[in-house]
């Protein structure tokens, strides 16, 4: 079963960055835990790929609740994109979509409203390159 985050309000923002080819490396920070790091293996689809997304939820709700659903959700996040895309289907309207599964094969979903979501500009990549670089540092494999 995926763990959907309380619908995508427990999510209350956070990048992630595809430039490194074959992984996705960042930081999302949830209602009751707080911020956790990522490391998938793997690619953006569609027009993020090789890029850096950040986002923030309008619809983001800090519920006690949030606390005893998500507590078991792993720190940091290690595992493999399944899709992670603006636009993950044809048939509904483009919004942000962020798929995986970790390591320990838990399978997570995050659907953010259309527009929650954007490619980083040359600014925004500068400001959290030293933070993405110190994330791959810890996370990422020595043989990658």
């Amino acid at each position: 079963m995926a763990q959907k985050f309380g619908n995508g309000r427990w999510v209350k923002e956070g990048f992630l960055d595809n430039r490194r080819p074959g992984f996705v490396i960042g930081r999302i920070t949830f209602a009751a835990i707080g911020p956790v790091e990522f490391c998938l293996r793997g690619d953006f689809k569609g027009e993020i790929n090789g890029r850096l997304i950040t986002f923030q939820n309008p619809a983001f709700e800090d519920e006690d609740v949030a606390g005893q659903i998500l507590g078991e959700v792993e720190s940091p996040q290690i595992g493999d994109v399944s899709l992670m895309s603006f636009d993950p289907h044809p048939h509904l309207t483009p919004h942000p979509y962020l798929e995986w599964f970790s390591d320990r094969q838990n399978h997570y979903r995050i659907e953010l409203a259309e527009g929650a979501a954007h490619i980083a500009g040359e600014d925004e990549e500068r400001a959290l390159t030293a933070e993405i670089n110190a994330i791959a540092k810890r996370l990422v494999p020595t043989e990658a």
